[in-house]
């Protein structure tokens, strides 16, 4: 793959770098600003971007907000945050429009894995962090231990992508009584002040993160 790296950390920026080529990939860019990142992305047309949430110049959101300009101006770009904080305000948006991983630094405790995770986010799918998908719904618990079995049921066939009739259909109920069954996994999940697009995102994360855990 042909990556972009934005990290404002020259220690890291450069171990991230030989990791990197090591494991066969072209390092096209190193950024440790966010408007070079920016020019840099524009530039190169890379397959993915490797960002730091923080970076200059203001050392808050900058890289976060880099990321939402880049997916804006490249939407089949495969974007990485990788950070030791957790930003949701950004992350939201842009795992609702695919391409997309956040992982923590102080939890990647595998290289492969690492990889791997790049890899996946480059070929169209997601990477996140469960730290980050707890954060994203607002909580730390089990979020599907409130949920009802045909709650399960719904939110499971919501994870494949079926719109509410689609979900009536299979499961042979009406359309308003799948409405209802939503309405109360967003509750029960916290996610009621959302975009229902994203609302639904994120529940489909939680079901997903959740599931795999067990």
């Amino acid at each position: 793959m042909r990556i972009v790296i934005g990290e404002d950390s020259a220690l890291f920026r450069e171990g991230l770098a030989r990791l990197l080529a090591d494991a066969g990939h072209d390092i096209v860019a190193r950024a440790a600003d966010a408007p070079t990142l920016v020019a840099a992305v524009t530039e190169h047309r890379p397959d993915l971007a490797v960002i730091d949430i923080r970076m200059p110049p203001d050392l808050t959101d900058d890289g976060a907000r880099a990321a939402r300009r880049i997916r804006d101006d490249f939407p089949d770009l495969g974007i990485v945050l990788l950070s030791q904080h957790i930003e949701t305000r950004n992350a939201v948006e842009l795992v609702t429009r695919g391409r997309f991983g956040y992982l923590l630094k102080d939890r990647v405790f595998d290289v492969d894995d690492f990889l791997d995770a790049l890899r996946r986010v480059a070929a169209g799918g997601s990477a996140l962090d469960p730290e980050v998908v707890s954060r994203m719904i607002g909580t730390h618990r089990d979020p599907l231990a409130s949920l009802t079995p045909r709650e399960l049921e719904a939110l499971a066939l919501m994870a494949e992508g079926r719109t509410n009739l689609g979900i009536a259909r299979r499961l042979w109920l009406t359309e308003r009584t799948v409405e209802t069954h939503v309405a109360s996994i967003m509750a029960k999940l916290g996610l009621t002040t959302s975009a229902e697009h994203n609302r639904r995102v994120l529940a489909v994360l939680a079901y997903l993160t959740a599931r795999d855990g067990r």
